[in-house]
């Protein structure tokens, strides 16, 4: 095995306090994803979505944040994917965002319905037209295929089909999720593993704010 007990980071760059918080965890997140926009590291946006089968089987892949208003959380998907028979079954996810430059973690957990058609055509056509292409070259996404000359000719084919100038239809099979939260954590890493965390909790009067040993 493999020895990596002596590789660690003691964290030093902040701290999170009660009366520092918004009392409104979409209103937290909105500060902390704009101060991670702000930084040089690649992707803040990208986020880790985990799911769980019907059988409880857990599975995880990371995504691109696509948009949060009062709603949730949005992330665009191919809805035969694994993730989508996942949501399909158990349409419950948790979503989990890693800043390391700031030693900070968010984790929202809620339940996820798909985004109306409307909202996720127009998400749609903002992609990059080869991002459409692949859209509808990988499906169903997540099943086999024979080689990556195969799905390069998928890809080609899609060109012919839609040639350059004419619009790309959304696929039926594509679109949007949205994560309705119904808990949050904010974690700030501290030296010595004192970390300071944070959990937003939905409840009758708003949201209850509780800190959590780290």
């Amino acid at each position: 095995m493999t020895d990596l007990t002596d590789l660690r980071l003691s964290y030093q760059k902040g701290e999170l306090r009660r009366d520092s918080l918004n009392p409104d965890p979409a209103g937290q997140f909105t500060l902390w994803l704009e101060q991670a926009l702000s930084t040089d590291m690649p992707e803040p946006y990208a986020v880790t979505l985990a799911t769980a089968d019907e059988t409880g089987r857990p599975s995880a892949r990371t995504v691109l944040l696509r948009g949060h208003d009062e709603r949730g959380l949005v992330v665009y998907s191919n809805y035969d994917s694994h993730k989508g028979r996942d949501l399909k079954l158990n349409p419950q996810a948790e979503l989990l965002f890693y800043w390391p430059q700031l030693e900070r973690q968010v984790r929202v957990y809620g339940r996820v319905d798909q985004l109306n058609e409307q909202e996720s055509t127009g998400y749609f056509h903002k992609r990059p037209r080869e991002s459409q292409l692949a859209a509808w070259t990988s499906d169903p996404q997540s099943a086999p295929i024979a080689s990556r000359a195969e799905l390069e000719a998928k890809f080609a084919a899609l060109e012919t089909r839609f040639p350059e100038g004419q619009s790309v239809p959304k696929p039926e099979f594509w679109g949007g999720y949205l994560l309705t939260p119904a808990a949050w954590e904010f974690w700030q890493g501290r030296p010595s593993r004192m970390h300071d965390r944070f959990e937003y909790l939905i409840a009758a009067e708003g949201w209850r704010i509780t800190r959590l040993m780290p």
